[in-house]
């Protein structure tokens, strides 16, 4: 069994969402740093590859994509798993560009490590020498990796503030839009119904769990969609999901904006 180095729980950091990650890259150290939310696999210190269970993998987002067939995918693994050589298998045997493939690996390496380095209380744990099977295709600078990750959790609070967006089973609501919905919205859209996640609209269009967020909470801020909120405890009313009822302005000229102000008031 390998060896492993524990990381204490405690307060996340905000300047840095793992210090643990900065150890091990000062370190030059190879293996997987196992997170609570995600796995990051590191070789003389630097990310090679990252996976969530909130995101779709590589595999995924290729197949889903058109850039590779199904069975492709899984001929490759069959032949070159083992030699932990998946990408360099793909290019070779001619199934997916060279470009192609670094391109979707890097989109897939940066949103598995977005969610794998979400601030937790849960210890971290280093397994050294573990590799990935898909192979090294290009390595990523542990630094650039959390600065991508500090850059997008800022992102996502200043389009909306609430996080359960992001978690929670969402719904449409009543309002009708106040500008039309860009096509790419209007997809996500589609797919929300009280019962989907974020991660379950990511994987169903085959996009980028990030960037599925990015819409989803700017659909929230628009006032079209909003989680699902545990019915809650007492007096407040379970067909609201425990949310705030306010009476609607009708003869405002921006009540879209005095929504999102009401919803955010709500979350915090």
């Amino acid at each position: 069994m390998s060896p492993t180095v524990a990381d204490r729980p405690g307060t996340p950091e905000r300047a840095a969402p793992s210090p643990m990650l900065q150890r091990l890259a000062a370190e030059r150290a190879t293996g997987a740093l196992m997170r609570d939310r995600g796995t990051l696999y590191l070789a003389d210190g630097q990310v090679v590859h990252a996976e969530s269970p909130a995101t779709p993998g590589i595999d995924v987002l290729l197949t889903t994509g058109g850039a590779l067939r199904s069975e492709g995918w899984w001929d490759a693994v069959a032949q070159a798993g083992a030699g932990q050589r998946v990408a360099r298998y793909l290019v070779d045997s001619g199934r997916v560009p060279g470009g192609a493939l670094e391109l979707c690996h890097l989109g897939a390496l940066y949103d598995a490590a977005f969610f794998a380095l979400a601030p937790t209380h849960t210890p971290a744990r280093f397994r050294y020498g573990v590799s990935h099977w898909i192979g090294t295709v290009r390595p990523v600078p542990v630094h650039a990796v959390q600065r991508e990750t500090l850059r997008r959790r800022e992102l996502l609070d200043r389009i909306w503030p609430d996080a359960l967006t992001d978690s929670a089973p969402l719904a449409p609501t009543a309002h009708a839009a106040d500008a039309p919905v860009p096509a790419r919205q209007r997809h996500v859209l589609a797919l929300v119904d009280g019962e989907r996640t974020a991660t379950d609209i990511a994987r169903h269009l085959g996009r980028s769990a990030f960037h599925t967020l990015v819409d989803l909470r700017r659909l929230a801020a628009a006032g079209l969609v909003e989680a699902v909120r545990p019915a809650a405890s007492g007096s407040a009313s379970a067909s609201g999901h425990g949310r705030i009822t306010l009476p609607e302005v009708t003869n405002d000229p921006d009540v879209a904006l005095l929504r999102r102000l009401r919803d955010a008031l709500e979350a915090l």
